[in-house]
């Protein structure tokens, strides 16, 4: 996937990026077709994995970055690479700047080798625009083809205080998530936010469930127990994908209540998760996050992202 977001707020901070991406794979890889990351003069984001073979692509990447231009290299992933994976990748490396980002459109395709559109990139093309049938990320008679990334998962975090910064430093970095992080107030926020997390600072969070999309995920961790409940009720109200809600049996043991005195059902209120996390990790901030991400990821694939519909 092109994550065309992340490349632009990229060249804005580092004015040039080049852009690293598996274009093709075969046998033991490190990672997949599309895999990729962005290089810049003293950074980087994301990986294509493989240790020696991304320590080269980077110092290509940045020899890259004052001339500009595009690259492929096709690698052995054998002893040239003091490595025994024994399968090979094609990298593919561009320089971007401000004045050559790519529009956002399905597919995002280029020519490698100044080759005109081939028939079979246009009807990858066409498909994706008409059918929405997105293409595997692939090498086309000269032609490189991603579809664009878009986020597959909306993830609402209220909270901002410790356990709510861990868990961005954890899950932000992942592909195909959006992240809303709701707190009461901007300087609850640190001043460098990840590009794919929108801070959202309301005074009366409450308010804000209405803004949420009902396939939504949340996880509840401010600083009240008396927003905490507020959030719950709004959510069983609003309808939900999933939502984990931080606190003890205790807690959680009340809140129950108080909410079946609200008027929801006892089905509604088993929706919410409660405590999160992994309670043998500890209750340090960085631990909880771990163990409520480990969550999160596992959730989708034992299939439990559902609708709540509320009472």
């Amino acid at each position: 996937m092109f994550d065309l977001t992340s490349l632009t707020h990229a060249v804005a901070r580092h004015s040039r990026v080049a852009r690293v991406v598996i274009a093709g794979a075969k046998g033991s890889a490190p990672r997949e077709t599309g895999a990729s990351m962005l290089v810049w003069a003293e950074g980087q984001s994301g990986t294509i994995g493989g240790g020696a073979l991304e320590w080269q692509a980077v110092q290509r990447a940045r020899d890259m970055l004052g001339k500009g231009g595009l690259r492929l290299d096709h690698e052995a992933l054998g002893p040239k690479l003091g490595q025994c994976c024994g399968g090979a990748v094609t990298l593919l490396t561009e320089v971007y700047h401000a004045g050559n980002l790519p529009m956002a459109a399905a597919v995002i395709a280029r020519s490698l080798d100044g080759s005109a559109l081939p028939l079979a990139v246009r009807r990858l093309m066409d498909r994706a625009r008409g059918r929405g049938e997105a293409p595997a990320p692939q090498l086309v008679q000269g032609w490189m083809v991603e579809p664009l990334a878009a986020p597959s998962r909306q993830l609402w975090i209220w909270g901002a205080g410790h356990v709510g910064r861990a868990l961005i430093a954890v899950l932000a970095p992942l592909p195909g998530l959006e992240i809303t992080w709701v707190d009461t107030a901007p300087e609850r926020f640190p001043g460098d936010i990840p590009s794919n997390v929108k801070a959202l600072p309301v005074a009366n969070p409450a308010l804000a469930v209405a803004l949420a999309p009902k396939d939504a995920e949340h996880l509840i961790l401010t600083f009240s127990h008396a927003l905490d409940l507020e959030l719950c009720h709004r959510l069983l109200a609003h309808g939900f994908a999933a939502c984990g809600l931080i606190g003890s049996a205790t807690k959680w043991a009340r809140f129950r209540a108080r909410l079946a005195g609200l008027g929801h059902s006892p089905q509604a209120i088993a929706g919410i998760d409660c405590p999160i996390g992994d309670p043998t990790l500890g209750k340090h901030p960085q631990a909880i996050a771990i163990g409520a991400a480990s969550h999160f990821l596992s959730r989708r694939a034992r299939g439990q992202i559902r609708e709540n519909t509320g009472t």
